[in-house]
């Protein structure tokens, strides 16, 4: 979801000044459907879990089964999409469909997304042995995935060097109700947990006696110092604004969104994703939180005793809402229309 929340504040820009055409599979597609028209619906991958993990094998076995009536269905609107659609450019946040749309049609591609800092950015000395495999697997697939794109725009709350050419980082793209959320500090830790499966997280809280704000188990109950609340766009950014801190995995958008309120995060990256483990390593080296492998009743009252060390190192963080990437993409837009398509680093 929090491509389809990030991709409906760059959608909200170019639907004022250009025709557009939005593709899109999974829950994103009710969320954008409400908010958009031309919104076409396709068919994805979509992740496994269990416990906290995600289950590579499920994740793979369900993907090889839906193959064949993914392809069927997908090449259909391909066509049916090339003949009554006539695009100057192809904006892709992480996703191949449109991708391949673009290059079957000789398009230049936009990248606007956050998995292209881990192959296109440095981590000298941030990557530990442990890791080190996780690491080499996530770039190879990250830089199969879009390769050969007009520019890259990488949006981030932390800003490595960049090592490659058409590469360019942003700070995290936010909806609007967030930019216009007042903060408070109130006594409760905001927790999002983004599987059903992880069944330790409330037994770990419980022995906390920390008020907790739980989203994401599909549940509403009030378990004393627990309150597990249902999916509510307009409460969770209520309980985020609110909160003393965060409690989720190494997700981008939430923590994106934590460190330009100010809130503290402690980060359980989902195990087996390399991608939140990258995120957890810099919030914790930039003292915006901590970073713990395992959920333990320990690791969260630690976090809870330091929440005023974090928040100081959080207060000289900076974002002057979404102005500079949508100015950027304005700009490429306007360098590809001029039918110039050479590449000049202007950013």
């Amino acid at each position: 979801m929090g491509h389809a929340t990030r991709s409906s504040v760059v959608l909200r820009h170019l639907v004022a000044k250009h025709e557009v055409q939005i593709v899109v599979s999974g829950r994103a597609h009710d969320y954008l459907k409400r908010r958009f028209s031309n919104v076409e619906e396709i068919h994805g991958l979509q992740m496994s879990y269990q416990g906290n993990a995600v289950d590579r094998s499920a994740t793979v076995w369900n993907f090889i089964k839906r193959l064949p009536g993914m392809l069927s269905d997908n090449f259909e609107d391909f066509i049916a999409l090339g003949e009554r659609f006539a695009p100057d450019v192809v904006i892709s946040d992480f996703e191949t469909f449109s991708y391949l749309f673009a290059k079957n049609h000789r398009l230049p591609v936009l990248s606007i997304d956050n998995m292209q800092i881990i192959n296109r950015c440095r981590h000298d000395g941030l990557i530990d042995e442990d890791h080190r495999f996780d690491f080499k697997t996530a770039k190879a697939l990250v830089k199969v995935k879009l390769p050969g794109c007009y520019h890259y725009l990488i949006t981030s709350f932390f800003f490595p060097p960049p090592r490659k050419e058409r590469t360019s980082l942003f700070p995290p793209i936010l909806r609007r109700k967030v930019l216009e959320a007042e903060t408070t500090q109130g006594d409760h830790l905001l927790v999002y947990q983004t599987t059903t499966t992880n069944e330790r997280l409330l037994d770990v809280l419980s022995r906390t006696k920390i008020p907790c704000r739980v989203y994401g188990l599909n549940r509403e109950e009030n378990l004393g110092t627990i309150q597990l609340r249902g999916f509510s766009e307009d409460g969770f950014i209520r309980d985020l604004a609110s909160c003393r801190g965060v409690l989720a995995t190494g997700g981008y958008s939430l923590m994106g969104e934590a460190v330009y309120l100010r809130k503290p995060v402690l980060a359980v990256p989902l195990r087996k994703q390399f991608e939140q483990v990258l995120n957890a390593i810099y919030l914790q080296k930039l003292g915006y939180g901590a970073y713990h492998e395992r959920l333990t009743a320990a690791a969260v009252e630690a976090f809870n005793r330091r929440i005023d060390e974090y928040g100081a190192n959080l207060a000289s963080y900076q974002q002057d809402g979404n102005e500079r990437i949508l100015a950027a993409i304005d700009r490429l837009l306007a360098e590809i229309g001029s039918g110039d398509l050479s590449y000049q680093p202007w950013f």
